[in-house]
């Protein structure tokens, strides 16, 4: 990049998983709850920020632009644009990004960049028979005649809603839930059952000793701490994400059945990533803005990359944009001090690094000499993931980023890639340094 885009700054809510019912927050009470608990921690005003960037898959229809709908409850003032950013997975990657484009170009200095969303509170809907049959009715001009159409009603068109967030995780151009497409992994690379279990059960077990370690909710080497506790209308404070189970091992996962491929696949709900509500925010400034804030960054953005892929495969998606920025930088796998790579599915990631082992992969699909080989699996995650943690999507593409500076910072090294797949065929990926 031509010139240095630092992050000053982070934080996020806890990740909390969906119980079958509308969670406690909406996804712009999530936004605004870690919004606040960030700016209040800068020696600036909010209105000072040159905008407010934020990525969300599902937002609600009363806050379809929901950016700005977080900058104002934020206090940024109505000068301060906001707004809103979708792709997918990678929404809060898309937000950063964003943001680095508008910095580079000279729009803007100081930026709030991040990712959202309540996922627990994607509706449920009505099918195109029942619509029309609301419409028929409202149509009605008598009494008798909408009485008449309920003659017409078909009970199971009223109770069978179409669960929304099923049809937001099915791709609408091959037809295939997220979860299908992890089985087509998984079968291209000949990861089986057990694989898949014991990278879960590693992913539950590293969360585990992240929040027993103290490093996601307190403060450490430079950094603020990552997570800021919100609470809801009631009083009830969330401090933790709260969907890893001390039970996930891999013998107790091996219980579960299949979901996405019931007679002959290996995906189950154990492991693969959680339904889940979360938000993350990203302090990003240019040189002019640290000196004029006299601001203390600690990290940079270094690099990016966006790439497509076969959409039945979208998994893949990591390896195909993380690999054009070692080759950029003339970096091969182990030379990066640390690696997040979000969790859609265990068969996914397991099927990332498969594909960089995999010889023939690496020269018929990324265009490389060979194989890239092997990598560490202890760079890899080292807090676990969205498996344990919960994948809220808009949200995901930011956390990685976030955590990995707090990885590195912890003394794991200097420089990282967070890498994403991304429902529809696609990969996001960012090198970050710290300063």
């Amino acid at each position: 990049m031509p010139k240095d885009i630092y992050i000053i700054d982070g934080a996020r809510t806890p990740f909390l998983k969906s119980r079958n019912r509308p969670g406690p927050f909406s996804a712009s009470d999530l936004a605004t709850a870690a919004g606040k608990a960030l700016l209040v921690r800068q020696p600036f005003a909010p209105s000072e920020l040159d905008e407010v960037i934020l990525g969300c898959a599902a937002p609600s229809v009363d806050e379809v632009n929901i950016g700005r709908v977080a900058a104002l409850r934020m206090g940024c003032g109505e000068k301060v644009p906001g707004w809103t950013v979708m792709r997918n997975c990678a929404s809060g990657m898309q937000a950063l990004d964003s943001a680095v484009a508008n910095m580079l170009a000279g729009r803007s200095n100081l930026v709030l960049a991040g990712g959202v969303d309540a996922l627990s509170r994607v509706p449920l809907l009505y099918s195109d028979a029942m619509v029309l049959w609301f419409s028929y009715f409202m149509a009605a001009k008598t009494p008798l005649a909408k009485a008449a159409m309920f003659l017409k009603l078909k009970p199971r068109q009223l109770l069978a809603p179409i669960i929304g967030i099923m049809k937001g995780l099915t791709d609408p151009y091959v037809g295939l839930l997220m979860g299908q497409t992890a089985e087509n992994v998984a079968y291209r690379f000949g990861i089986d059952r057990r694989q898949m279990d014991e990278f879960a059960a590693r992913s539950h077990a590293q969360v585990i000793r992240a929040q027993e370690s103290g490093v996601l909710n307190e403060a450490h080497d430079g950094m603020a701490a990552e997570i800021v506790p919100v609470y809801d209308d009631k009083g009830n404070l969330y401090k933790d994400d709260d969907g890893v189970r001390r039970d996930s091992t891999a013998e107790n996962l091996a219980k579960l059945k299949p979901f996405f491929d019931r007679k002959y696949g290996n995906v189950t709900a154990g492991n693969s990533s959680q339904i889940t509500d979360g938000a993350v925010w990203l302090m990003l400034a240019t040189e002019d803005a640290v000196k004029r804030h006299a601001l203390n960054p600690v990290g940079r953005i270094v690099d990016s990359q966006w790439a497509g892929l076969d959409p039945a495969q979208m998994g893949l998606g990591p390896v195909h944009a993380a690999t054009p920025i070692l080759k950029r930088h003339g970096l091969g796998l182990n030379d990066l001090d640390a690696w997040e790579i979000n969790e859609a599915f265990a068969a996914q990631v397991l099927g990332c690094l498969a594909a960089w082992r995999e010889d023939k992969y690496c020269r018929e699909q990324l265009g490389l000499g060979g194989a890239l080989g092997d990598l560490d699996p202890e760079k890899l995650n080292a807090d676990g993931g969205a498996i344990a943690l919960g994948h809220p999507v808009g949200a995901s593409g930011a956390r990685i980023v976030l955590h990995l500076l707090h990885t590195l910072r912890r003394g794991k090294g200097r420089r990282g890639i967070a890498s994403i797949c991304i429902g529809g065929g696609l990969g996001g990926a960012m090198l970050v340094e710290t300063v």
